[in-house]
């Protein structure tokens, strides 16, 4: 499902989150920029991809506090604040790398400052077989490759995992996203969930194999 960017998640205890970019909330005061060097689990050229860690909590919930109307309620902050910052830290505290190798938070290679996330998360469509990949970037790093970069990395991990393929849901209106999937590869199968509301989501694959 694509609630905004390029959406593989439906609600806040699965390990996926909406990939609609974002603004970073007070990413300096948060860690130190080497804070993460001991947990990197991948790197690119312009980019490092890590666990989550607790301080990220901030972070994630900007990430939902810029979800405009396009974006279902329930992938929103609420009128009443929820989900709140703690609750963003036990979905932190809880979320295991799973199908691996999970998502990560993708930061400056050289800065180690925070720019989006990336990685696998569970098939919203029912094939566990094929991961559905997920990412989310903030706006002041969109248009500079930096998605497709990261999303490159995932994938070469997921070839050596054996994934058979790999598969992404996004709004008809995202363009944006749907460009990013067609540069990575992905094709589209034909197959659309109707949403008079919010769009229509468009299921797309991409065959590792």
């Amino acid at each position: 499902m694509d609630e905004g960017r390029n959406s593989t998640a439906n609600s806040i205890d699965r390990c996926g989150i909406l990939m609609t970019m974002v603004h970073e909330v007070n990413h300096q005061g948060m860690n130190h920029p080497r804070a993460h060097q001991n947990q990197i689990a991948f790197r690119s050229e312009r980019l490092s991809l890590r666990p989550w860690a607790i301080s990220d909590a901030a972070f994630h919930r900007g990430l939902w506090e810029e979800h405009n109307e396009r974006v279902p309620a329930w992938r929103r902050i609420s009128v009443e604040g929820d989900p709140t910052h703690a609750e963003m830290e036990a979905w932190i505290r809880t979320c295991r790398p799973a199908p691996e190798p999970g998502l990560l938070v993708v930061e400056n290679r050289l800065t180690a400052v925070r720019m989006g996330y990336c990685g696998l998360v569970d098939n919203s469509v029912g094939q566990p077989d094929e991961p559905e990949l997920a990412y989310d970037f903030l706006q002041e790093f969109w248009g500079q490759g930096f998605a497709t970069e990261a999303s490159h990395v995932v994938i070469d991990r997921a070839l050596e995992i054996g994934y058979r393929c790999l598969a992404s849901t996004v709004r008809v209106w995202n363009i944006a996203s749907l460009h990013v999937l067609g540069k990575l590869g992905f094709v589209l199968t034909g197959e659309r969930e109707h949403d008079a509301v919010h769009g229509d989501s468009l299921l797309l694959r991409l065959s590792l194999r």
